[in-house]
């Protein structure tokens, strides 16, 4: 029998895939976000409560994807096998990828994620299969969000195979908590869920930053 794969206890997974419509022909995930690449910096914040990171994106992302974490903190590529099959597909492909029996999966451009709320989420995940913050009892932030790792790519694979598209779709599969508005305000502004999809966006957060 072969020996059993060691696994750490947390990892995280940075969905970069995509294909930055909105923000016109660059990549966001790698875009100079005040003298460091976005996705730089959602990795700067998640290596502090987190073992293992694992970057998710398309092939032809990866040398750019490489030098943008260039002297960060180690961080692993995860290429998707199959292009364009959207974030649920690339949130499975990084699974896959991790360690970690627990991921914390965070979207590249959201370059304020606190990793207060991460922590947070870890904890409440602890016997689950999954801790989701949920604003307003509207919609779930499926892309800053805890999942049990093996249990989440399964809901996947089973998700994609019945044709859907909707990240929210193996959420439902699975044993999760909801950390509503308040718990979320415990452990961090709501400023943690802000993305940045359009230039606009992005000169806005240049600017916050800026004063930092």
């Amino acid at each position: 029998m072969p020996p059993e794969t060691e696994r750490t206890e947390r990892a995280g997974v940075v969905i970069a895939g995509g294909h930055s419509t909105r923000f016109g022909d660059d990549d966001k995930a790698v875009a100079d976000l005040a003298g460091t690449p976005m996705l730089r910096r959602v990795v700067d914040r998640l290596e502090p409560v987190v073992d293992e990171i694992v970057v998710n994106c398309r092939d032809e992302q990866v040398p750019a994807i490489r030098e943008a974490l260039d002297g960060g903190p180690a961080a692993s590529v995860a290429v998707d096998p199959v292009p364009d099959r959207g974030p649920m597909a690339g949130i499975m492909t990084g699974l896959r990828d991790a360690a970690g029996e627990y991921a914390a999966v965070v979207a590249c451009d959201m370059p304020f994620v606190d990793p207060h709320l991460v922590d947070h989420l870890f904890e409440r995940a602890a016997g689950r299969e999954a801790a989701v913050p949920r604003l307003d009892d509207q919609w779930f932030q499926t892309t800053q969000a805890v999942y049990r790792t093996q249990a989440m790519v399964e809901a996947c694979e089973r998700a994609l195979e019945r044709g859907e598209r909707r990240i929210v779709e193996p959420l439902l599969e699975l044993d999760y908590v909801v950390v509503d508005e308040d718990e979320v305000r415990e452990h961090a502004t709501l400023e943690t869920f802000e993305n940045v999809n359009t230039r606009e966006e992005f000169a806005a957060a240049v600017e916050r930053l800026a004063g930092e």
